[in-house]
């Protein structure tokens, strides 16, 4: 009697046919492909953040050294000393600073090989680039 209830059972239950099984599949397949393209691009800006904001600190360095010495002329390691969180670089090509007793230059390129500067002219006129315009974080004349 047990084995009967048990047989019968099995014959009523069913599965999903193999066209449903391909359409939930295909459903899938191409929410996929309009989500990783976004993902991927997300990345790409969260590293064009990151280096943007690494030479905003070395801005904030740079001044912070031209308050104590009167002249921004320092390197990357004399910046790293004023402000710890510079020892963590951004990117895979290593940041640069260099300055005169009235000017600096600073530069960091993110992940996607965006570099972005910063300048300081001898009028104290800051002015920010980026080498790849309408890309990252980059306006189309080139600033940021």
């Amino acid at each position: 009697m047990l084995l009967q209830a048990i047989r019968r059972r099995i014959g009523d239950e069913r599965g999903f046919t193999l066209i449903e099984l391909l359409v939930v599949i295909l459903i899938i397949g191409i929410l996929a492909a309009i989500a990783i393209p976004s993902f991927l691009s997300q990345k790409d800006k969260a590293g064009d953040a990151s280096a943007k904001s690494f030479v905003r600190n070395m801005q904030t360095a740079e001044e912070t050294y031209f308050t104590d010495n009167n002249t921004y002329d320092t390197d990357l390691a004399g910046l790293q000393r004023i402000e710890a969180a510079l020892n963590e670089t951004p990117g895979s090509t290593a940041p640069t600073a260099s300055g005169t007793r009235t000017t600096f230059t600073i530069t960091a390129t993110s992940d996607a090989g965006v570099t972005y500067t910063i300048t300081r002219s001898d009028t104290g006129e800051i002015t920010r680039v980026c080498d790849r315009p309408s890309t990252g974080g980059c306006n189309a004349g080139g600033s940021w």
